[in-house]
């Protein structure tokens, strides 16, 4: 019997949620690195690389881009190797969620990449959005990853259906006043507000701000030795939203 949950705003974490996680360690990943240097050398001094340039720098302590190295090339050279070592960490620095997300624009607008979505995503995001409800994305990846991700997907331009987006820029997903912001956004008390995650302790933050929470188990997702309260679902086919 699927799980009834009353609620008007649904917010969802992507990977090992809507997406799979292998999608975005084994294909999206690997892309970012792999053209890294090639599209910072190529789009350097591009607006939107220079303003995510300006992020990694800060987040390195540098007051600006400029500051942090001498010219042009040292820059450059000091972003790429920031990046690929914060890669290499499983960093969520901002900086490198900005850069990798141009990395994928390229690679999106070129047909190389399209997003995955588990199968039963699309239909279930259609129906809640035509039942009224508020649909949102939180993610550790920057919001124009996410447009980016939702715009390519295998079921196609996913992205009107959704009203709202949040990353780092926000806080922390594991912290209650990254929710507490949140809720104020969609501007609902949090009682009417429902999580989406794969991970329990960003499901903990969100439910210690009053959220509603669901925990997602996909296949490939990191073993969940105890859910901590939150019921569990192992398809969005499995709840039920009454508005």
């Amino acid at each position: 019997m699927p799980l009834e949950v009353r609620a008007r705003g649904l917010l969802f974490d992507i990977e090992g949620t809507t997406s799979s996680v292998s999608f975005v360690y084994d294909l999206l990943f690997p892309y970012a690195r792999h053209h890294l240097a090639d599209y910072l050398e190529e789009h350097w001094h591009e607006p939107d690389t220079q303003a995510a340039c300006e992020l990694v720098a800060k987040d390195e302590g540098a007051e600006s881009l400029a500051s942090w190295q001498p010219d042009d090339i040292s820059r450059r050279e000091a972003v790429t190797a920031v990046l690929l070592e914060q890669m290499d960490s499983d960093v969520k620095a901002t900086g490198l969620k900005a850069v990798q997300g141009l990395v994928w624009r390229d690679g999106y607008a070129s047909g190389e990449l399209r997003a995955h979505v588990y199968p039963e995503v699309s239909a279930c995001l259609r129906a809640w959005k035509d039942a009224g409800l508020d649909l949102r994305i939180y993610s550790s990846g920057s919001i124009g990853a996410q447009k980016l991700f939702f715009g390519h997907s295998i079921a196609g331009n996913l992205l009107p259906l959704f009203s709202g987006h949040y990353d780092t820029t926000t806080g922390p997903k594991r912290e209650a006043a990254s929710y507490a912001k949140i809720a104020a956004d969609f501007g609902m008390p949090p009682a009417d507000l429902l999580f989406f995650s794969d991970v329990v302790e960003e499901l903990d933050a969100a439910r210690d701000t009053g959220w509603q929470t669901v925990l997602v188990l996909r296949p490939g997702n990191a073993p969940v030795r105890d859910s901590n309260g939150h019921p569990a679902i192992d398809s969005f086919e499995d709840i039920r939203i009454v508005g």
